[in-house]
């Protein structure tokens, strides 16, 4: 038996998180979905679907068959990538059928004459016909439609992984003028991280991981839950509140409540971040902040494919595409789309969405200096980071690059007209 992971052509409502990752390379909690999935399907030969664009790149990374129809020769077990599984889910099938969340597949068991039936290398087409074919099962189970939906699950997501892992206690340094507040079993300190004098671990609310080689400096404050991801540095007197995870390499000072950072991301200077995500080599300069929420207390709007959207939750913060830059004293509003490799500088009251590869500059958009020069800016940061620039990664970058260029030139073209 096969076990193939895909997307569906909901990855769109994921933007800007997935402009070059598939649905399933978001992170949650410890780990990427595709972590979690994998951890309860069963054994067998692993295969993944993306759609063409990032294909290679996906290929790259994982080295799994991608997008081979080759794979498709055996009963095969499909998982839709933006399923946020536990390990209560564990999936245990022996029967032909699919299983959905409402109006979502979660995964099925397809044998080999049903695939061979309906299989003709369109992913969505092929969905759609076994789920009209086969028995249907309903499942109470987490599902990523939308980005915000990262954050509300974030901070169970949190407590189950630290059951899940089975660590506790210190085999790092802690300084003697640290302390923990509250329940000391429930704070693991990995090998090779420094926790410095003065820091506080609350895990009142939660559970707090700090990773290989992270370091803690003086006066930090941390409460659970919270993942402190591997040589992560959390900067001297920030206030981490509860529930955020934070990836491998990241630098974060200031406040920062109910957020996830991807990795290589920096917000190493004061300012708030709450009920946000921040993408992978994002920058945020000194005493960037955003609004999570606002102050009429009415639910938060944010805008989707070009289209405004009630996300029906008071606390909802930024969504920041990767590789985006932000000046020093950067004020965003609830709510908040910044698409992938934009630079934003301050200014009035800013606009809720920033189209990507766009720049801010006195109030308006501009096209900045062109793409080769983000892709060299780009490369230039992740090899300061010792993380290999891919040929794959740049063609992703410029598929997605035309793939937005519409919106790009209208948001230009209208800040034209509203500044003569």
């Amino acid at each position: 038996m096969k076990v193939l992971i895909y997307e569906d052509e909901k990855w769109r409502d994921l933007l800007p998180l997935t402009f070059i990752k598939a649905c399933f390379e978001i992170r949650c909690g410890y780990s990427m979905l595709i972590d979690k999935i994998m951890a309860v399907v069963p054994e067998g030969e692993k295969g993944l679907w993306v759609r063409d664009y990032i294909k290679p790149l996906v290929s790259k990374r994982y080295n799994l068959p991608t997008n081979d129809n080759a794979f498709f020769n055996d009963d095969i077990i499909f998982v839709n990538g933006r399923w946020l599984p536990s390990l209560e889910d564990k999936i245990s099938l022996s029967e032909e059928k699919i299983v959905r969340s409402k109006e979502n597949i979660i995964y099925g068991l397809v044998r080999k004459e049903t695939v061979c039936k309906f299989w003709d290398g369109d992913i969505t087409k092929f969905i759609s016909n076994i789920k009209d074919d086969l028995k249907t099962e309903e499942k109470q189970t987490r599902f990523i439609n939308y980005p915000w939906d990262l954050i509300i699950y974030n901070p169970d997501v949190l407590r189950e992984d630290f059951k899940m892992y089975g660590k506790k206690g210190i085999k790092g340094e802690m300084h003697s003028m640290a302390v923990i507040v509250g329940d000391k079993e429930a704070v693991y300190i990995e090998e090779g991280a420094k926790v410095h004098p003065f820091v506080v671990l609350d895990t009142t609310g939660g559970p707090v991981y700090i990773d290989k080689d992270a370091e803690i400096f003086p006066s930090a404050r941390i409460e659970g839950p919270c993942y402190i991801g591997k040589k992560t540095q959390i900067m001297p007197g920030a206030n981490i509140r509860e529930g955020n995870s934070f990836g491998d390499v990241c630098r974060i000072g200031g406040e920062i409540e109910e957020s996830i950072f991807y990795s290589y991301s920096n917000k190493y200077h004061d300012g708030f971040i709450g009920h946000s995500y921040i993408g992978e080599f994002v920058n945020l300069g000194a005493l960037t902040t955003n609004s999570d929420l606002k102050n009429d207390y009415s639910s938060v709007s944010v805008y989707l494919n070009g289209k405004p959207r009630d996300t029906g939750n008071l606390k909802v913060g930024s969504f920041i595409g990767d590789h985006t830059k932000t000046s020093i004293g950067t004020l965003f509003n609830t709510g908040t789309i910044a698409g992938l490799m934009c630079n934003i500088t301050a200014g009035a009251i800013l606009p809720k969405y920033f189209p990507s590869f766009t720049w801010y500059v006195n109030n308006k958009f501009m096209k900045g200096y062109g793409l080769d020069m983000m892709i060299n800016t780009a490369r230039t940061v992740m090899e300061r980071r010792k993380r290999i620039w891919l040929k794959e990664e740049e063609d992703a970058i410029r598929a997605a690059y035309e793939m937005t260029e519409e919106e790009r030139k209208e948001a230009i073209k209208k800040s034209r007209k509203i500044s003569k």
